[in-house]
């Protein structure tokens, strides 16, 4: 049977209303694509070996580190894994660093204040206070999981370009794990530990408590 133009006229309306959803979307992280030509041979080592570096940090961390802090840790890994799909990580964000194994078995710091940008190319982090920064961009890896490239810096110093040398390159995997909580999670970082895990929360930040 063939359709009215009135229902033709519906279906064209709902397509294109469809479509403008789409390009309304969030666009999560940079095309997977143009990771292969940044990422450094040294940090796709680390990532080939993400899985084993993880679970000996964490085997660590749990045979010797604090028992409230291995309670801590549990209940942040223990959360569902989510889609990034339709999540907006733009603005200022809460975020604090766990060390896991290594020099110390577990140490988990204050929090301090990071934000997400979106210049067009995709997600921008820079941690913004504290003693140990970072900043880089974000790649889609998965539905539920994106690549991070960036650069560790001291407070006070200009930022390093991402590949400037093992010192300062990051790599890690960011997972989503709440409407307003997520982390990446840095395998064997250049210093101190075997894992490192920046959580983030969405919660609003006082100036004045802000530590620098």
């Amino acid at each position: 049977m063939e359709s009215s133009p009135a229902y033709e006229m519906i279906n064209i309306m709902r397509s294109g209303y469809i479509a403008a959803l789409v390009l309304l979307a969030p666009v999560p992280a940079a095309a997977d694509g143009e990771i292969l030509s940044l990422i450094t041979e040294a940090d796709k080592a680390r990532l080939e070996q993400y899985e084993t570096a993880r679970a000996t940090a964490l085997d660590e961390a749990r045979a010797g580190g604090n028992p409230e802090d291995v309670a801590t840790l549990e209940q942040i890994l223990s959360r569902e894994q989510l889609p990034f799909s339709g999540l907006d990580l733009s603005g200022s964000w809460q975020c604090r660093t766990i060390k896991a194994g290594g020099l110390a078995s577990l140490v988990i710091y204050d929090w301090f204040r990071c934000r997400i940008t979106d210049d067009g190319s995709g997600w921008k982090l820079t941690k913004e206070t504290g003693s140990q920064r970072t900043m880089g961009r974000f790649f889609t890896d998965s539905d539920t999981r994106l690549t991070y490239l960036g650069s560790f810096y001291v407070a006070g110093d200009k930022p390093p370009p991402y590949g400037s040398g093992p010192e300062t390159d990051q790599v890690g995997y960011a997972f989503r794990s709440g409407e307003v909580e997520w982390r990446i999670e840095f395998p064997l970082p250049a210093r101190e530990s075997k894992l490192d895990i920046l959580e983030f929360r969405h919660v609003p930040i006082p100036s004045e408590s802000d530590r620098r």
